[in-house]
């Protein structure tokens, strides 16, 4: 493993002084007693092997189980799930090398896959599973595959902004109009994606005026994008930056909740993705290209779009709730290749260096 490869994926999961990266979503949580490297196949017959499966997962157990279970259930298979923060898990699998025992990575953003994908330890996938998918949401190089998308959104309270007064460029919010109106979570790891982002399609000084400038106006910082939009509710902040579905989540329990989205014109409405890429390590490549497949299937994009309010990316199935077409939002933004945000080193350097962190 090349040691810069490692840092940028340990950089994911700390920074110094031990500060975790928090993602409200994604709890780290372990289920059976036996981790996957201790998963016995190395003296089992092909017929039994092709029964089981080890998959790193950085998506929760609370949002991803049920789909393992129907998976175990119609194929017959077994699957050994490690469950735990992306880019921990990622930095394990560049650790365990040739070691490793791990069929499938399902990560919760593009650049961890971006990162084991440059290290060599993805294969490419066959394109009968590339073609459900656009060219935007998957690797130039067919070697991992977006399941869902998630949107970077500014939501605000409607009864402390109009629409009409909202940037249509994230770089509005420098403005002194907005002092003091913001909520931001910095230690959150789709934060830190936007801002690896942001680094990428508009320059390291652009990406670092923008944070020092946010900061000048400042706002108020929260943990996670759960409590921003539930700040946004009671009119602590006028405008968060979060993920899209976090408000879709607490509008299905109170729809009169005075909250909305406001997508820009350009990375500030970045669509990323949790997405999958099948190991070299891989000892069970059929059934690994089945669980992708099944992932990919209208059943399942059905239960993500109605249950955890991400963007199906699978054409014909439409999001839930009062959100644009990921077509409309990807045509008002710049094109950036989800792999290239694999390098969150640099960005919690900057952030560190602009004392946001």
């Amino acid at each position: 493993m090349k040691r810069r490869q490692f840092v940028y994926l340990a950089g994911l999961a700390t920074v110094s002084g031990g500060l975790a990266i928090a993602c409200d979503s994604q709890t780290p949580t372990t289920t059976g007693e036996s981790s996957p490297q201790t998963t016995p196949v190395a003296n089992t017959t092909n017929a039994t092997l092709e029964k089981q499966l080890v998959i790193y997962s950085g998506r929760n157990e609370k949002l991803i189980g049920k789909l393992i279970q129907q998976f175990e259930q119609e194929t017959g298979a077994k699957l050994q799930v490690r469950y735990g923060d992306t880019s921990e898990l990622a930095a394990a699998i560049l650790e365990e090398g040739e070691n490793s025992k791990v069929d499938v990575f399902f990560a919760q953003d593009g650049g961890a896959l971006g990162a084991i994908q440059s290290a060599g330890k993805t294969v490419a996938l066959p394109a009968s599973i590339l073609n459900l998918v656009d060219s935007n949401y998957r690797s130039p190089e067919g070697k991992w595959i977006g399941i869902t998308g998630r949107v970077r959104t500014v939501d605000y309270n409607t009864k402390l902004v109009k629409a009409g007064e909202l940037p249509a460029s994230i770089f509005g919010f420098t403005e002194a109009k907005w002092k003091g109106k913001i909520g931001w979570a910095p230690t959150n790891g789709s934060f830190q994606s936007f801002v690896t982002a942001l680094r990428v399609s508009e320059g390291e000084e652009k990406a670092k005026k923008w944070l020092e400038s946010v900061k000048a106006n400042n706002p108020k910082v929260y943990a996670n994008n759960t409590s921003i939009v539930e700040a946004l509710s009671r009119g602590e902040i006028s405008v968060g930056f979060v993920n899209h579905y976090y408000l879709e989540k607490i509008k299905k329990a109170n729809p009169q909740t005075p909250v909305e989205h406001h997508f820009t014109n350009d990375v500030g409405s970045l669509v990323n993705v949790a997405g999958v890429a099948i190991l070299k390590s891989a000892k069970n490549p059929n059934i690994a290209q089945k669980f992708v497949e099944f992932m990919l299937s209208k059943q399942s994009q059905d239960y993500f779009a109605n249950e955890t309010f991400e963007y199906p990316l699978v054409s014909g199935i439409a999001p839930k709730g009062s959100l644009k077409s990921l077509k409309e939002v990807k045509q008002q933004n710049q094109n950036v290749d989800l792999s290239n945000l694999k390098d969150l080193d640099a960005t919690l350097k900057l952030m560190q260096q602009t004392q946001i962190l």
